[in-house]
């Protein structure tokens, strides 16, 4: 059976820890979980707890890392994921990352995965709110392929943002428009979806973004498309809360463990 760890308990990573405490990660026993806030993790631990499940709540990351899990289940932020993601790869710890916009800096991508080559560990990104990274792939495998996302949101959802105004209570447009290299770094927590798709296809540079707010819309439009001379993709999803981003976490971690993957 193999170990996991969870480096974020905010309600993303609680929803993984649930998901192990309901027996739907039956391939991994979860050995630890870590928060900056203390009494989220506890809460964690606790729900594991009143399942019979044991789980250590660590006081810092090295302290997570000190277990030695096989994974780690990030669930915090590109911040953080910029400082977790080396120490854990040379040890030998695969990471699942939800904060994928730290990989929009091609120099830290490519150091972590020479990192993970050299010290056979994994990074796995997951589809959170997007989907579609096979056909993204293939797609771009074949050559001539140009690609695009369009997020919409509504304004609250925007808010503390450089492009909130008032007006976007009333107004419908377009916030912006540039490549996910430039989103990720207006958005830092906000287009991590974007980072992924790119990274499976053309590369943060090249994936154009779009993102529109409208008001009352409640939830996020994530909208991919592909196109080559052979292919014309579009993967259009709807979310209505965050929360299929955790949940594509467990099916992930059960599709590494699964004799039969869907790739």
């Amino acid at each position: 059976m193999k170990t996991i760890a969870i480096a974020g308990c905010g309600k993303l990573g609680t929803i993984v820890a649930r998901a192990a405490a309901r027996g739907l990660l039956p391939d991994y026993k979860l050995i630890g979980v870590y928060s900056r806030t203390p009494e989220k993790a506890r809460a964690a631990a606790d729900e594991l707890a009143a399942a019979g499940k044991d789980c250590r709540v660590a006081g810092t990351f090295d302290e997570l890392l000190a277990l030695r899990p096989d994974f780690i289940v990030e669930a915090a932020s590109p911040k953080a994921l910029r400082q977790w993601a080396l120490p854990a790869l040379s040890q030998g710890t695969s990471l699942v990352c939800l904060s994928i916009g730290a990989f929009a800096d091609d120099a830290f991508y490519d150091e972590a995965r020479r990192t993970a080559e050299a010290h056979g560990s994994r990074i796995y990104i997951v589809s959170g709110a997007t989907g579609g990274f096979d056909v993204l792939q293939t797609a771009t495998l074949m050559g001539g392929a140009e690609a695009e996302f369009f997020n919409e949101k509504g304004p609250d959802a925007l808010r503390g943002t450089p492009v909130y105004d008032d007006s976007l209570q009333t107004e419908a447009r377009t916030v912006f428009s540039g490549t996910a290299a430039e989103a990720i770094r207006l958005f830092p927590t906000k287009v991590n979806v974007t980072v992924a798709a790119a990274r499976a296809s053309v590369g943060p540079a090249n994936l154009h973004v779009a993102m529109r707010s409208t008001p009352g819309f409640k939830g996020d439009t994530q909208r991919v498309e592909i196109r080559n001379s052979q292919v014309h993709a579009v993967v259009d999803v709807y979310s209505a809360t965050a929360e299929i981003a955790a949940w594509s976490v467990v099916s992930t971690l059960r599709n590494i463990a699964s004799p039969v993957v869907f790739v």
